[in-house]
């Protein structure tokens, strides 16, 4: 049947106007995946006004009450080497005790020093990401203990659905970085887990990657593991960030060993920290908003400065991660409209300081149903409105990050370039104001068959991944499929697609020769 599903005679009319292979059966659906092999999704820019939750006197008073917390009440860090570096850039350190005390001088002399914007570099240089200023960069989901698809149900991670979620981040442009792991493969023991995992996210993807921060040998490996990627020598790579790591505060106001330890060897070498509180709000942190703010703003200025005691001038972001719990449960809430506001707060925040602002595409859904959906819709909204620069969790993250989903997956790369087509300027050239077409339809016309539309009807909008648009008894004849359906069927289709990046063979002799040593020596010590 047509396209045109509408029985009118200017309809039927327009629909014969329209080329034969546009109105196949099924209408548009059938060429949902028009847009899936691009590289439009590349360098992406937030060029929309940013908007402002806090009026300029509130974003003071959230400021100075941070200061005043890191003054009066200070911040437990969980390092002795850690606490030395303070003490020598001029932290009070309380002898005996975990406790550090920071002038708000301190702190406002060592962000300073921080950069506004930076690049990261891939070992494919057409994946370098700009990180800072307009830049959008979004990062797939990382840290989830179990993975899920419709048939296999929620498990335990393990690395063949790793592998397969890494390489669902390489097929699509509009994931530009992975995160940590998408999922955590506990098939693989601790001790080389890193090893097999980041040779892994060398080998699939050409896109720059994340090394966990959980120990001082992890972090070796990560760094000499991104070197050969490359191809580099850690000179070249010190001048140029290759790797990145989220560090965690243990709100409230802790920093605990691994993560000190983590900023000590990146930040020393120039690579990326993303320094982010997990502050929620009846939780780990006041239950107001404003309070969790304060308690965030604390305890990331902390970590920021830190990062430039190590080094001055190391590229470092300014993370937010507040939202709320559910006051019932104590399960954490997300999409909500209170982690909307600390979002779009927390931006404000970042751009106060002058740092690239980290933010998160969640949701607390445990299946692919309308609240995944909507949740994330709501995140996207305000990470959009409130400047987010760097999205982890972008593409694949359910129950909280609890689940990496398959089909979650999908809906969230749809999402996403949506929010990329939205951002993109409208186009107001004498072109496409088609003032010629208007006087060649004149009153009561159509445009179906005009030389304007014929000529841009391809690509004249999104075309969604998703969504069904036939009418409901095509829709019915075809069995009634849903959303779930839809994406279930598509990321199968998308990892048979999937073709792996050239690599270097010499790169790759040298990094399996790394990883073979290091798991002859044991990897890292564990305690199991």
């Amino acid at each position: 049947m047509s396209e045109i599903t509408t029985p009118t005679s200017l309809e039927n009319a327009a629909a014969a106007s329209v080329p034969e292979r546009r109105r196949r059966t099924g209408g548009r659906s059938g060429e949902r995946h028009r847009n899936t092999g691009t590289t439009k999704y590349q360098k992406l820019v937030n060029s929309l006004a940013k908007t402002e939750i806090l009026s300029p006197e509130a974003l003071e008073d959230i400021h100075e009450a941070s200061l005043t917390v890191l003054e009066e009440i200070g911040m437990d860090v969980i390092l002795p080497e850690a606490r030395d570096r303070m003490k020598a850039a001029g932290a009070d350190v309380t002898q005996g005790s975990n406790r550090v005390r920071f002038d708000r001088g301190l702190i406002l002399d060592m962000i300073a020093s921080a950069p506004s914007s930076f690049t990261m570099h891939a070992r494919n240089p057409a994946r370098n990401v700009e990180i800072g200023g307009r830049n959008l960069v979004f990062a797939q989901v990382a840290s989830a203990p179990f993975v899920a698809d419709r048939e296999g149900g929620r498990r335990a991670g393990n690395q063949e659905d790793f592998r397969k979620l890494i390489k669902l981040a390489q097929h699509y442009d509009i994931i530009h970085t992975t995160g940590g792991y998408p999922v955590e493969p506990v098939d693989i023991h601790a001790s080389v887990r890193h090893l097999d995992c980041l040779s892994d996210l060398v080998k699939l993807t050409d896109k720059v990657f994340h090394s966990y921060s959980l120990g001082q040998e992890r972090n070796l490996d990560g760094l000499e593991i991104a070197r050969i990627g490359r191809g580099i020598s850690m000179e070249q790579m010190e001048r140029e960030p290759s790797l990145f790591t989220v560090i965690n505060s243990s709100s409230p106001l802790r920093l605990d060993g691994p993560m000190l330890q983590g900023i000590i060897e990146m930040s020393s070498r120039n690579q990326v920290v993303i320094m982010t509180p997990f502050t929620l709000a009846g939780a780990m942190a006041p239950v107001t908003i404003a309070g969790a703010l304060v308690q965030q703003n604390a305890e990331a200025l902390c970590g920021i400065a830190f990062t430039q005691m190590v080094r001055k001038g190391a590229p470092v972001m300014y993370g937010g991660f507040t939202s709320n719990v559910d006051m019932k449960t104590g399960a954490p809430a997300f999409g909500t409209p209170e982690y909307m506001k600390a979002v779009i707060a927390g931006g404000q925040l970042a751009r106060r300081y002058g740092i690239p602002y980290r933010t998160s595409n969640t949701n607390a859904a445990n299946t692919l149903d309308a609240q995944a959906a909507y949740e994330s819709a709501m995140s996207l909204w305000a990470l959009t409105q409130g400047g987010g620069n760097f999205v982890l969790h972008s593409a694949g993250w359910t129950e909280g990050g609890l689940t990496a989903s398959f089909e979650k997956f999908i809906l969230d790369v749809d999402m996403l370039q949506m929010v990329a087509e939205f951002l993109t300027p409208l186009d107001v050239s004498p072109d496409a104001l088609a003032l010629d077409a208007v006087r060649e339809v004149g009153p009561g016309g159509h445009y179906f068959g005009t030389a304007h539309t014929l000529a841009r009807y391809e690509n004249a909008f999104y075309s969604p991944i998703l969504s069904d648009w036939r009418n409901f008894e095509t829709w019915s004849d075809a069995g009634r499929p849903t959303t779930y359906d839809h994406a279930n069927r598509i990321f199968k289709e998308a990892l048979n697609a999937y073709e792996k990046p050239p690599l270097d063979p010499a790169i790759e002799e040298e990094l399996d020769a790394f990883v073979a040593k290091r798991k002859a020596e044991g990897g890292v010590a564990t305690d199991f």
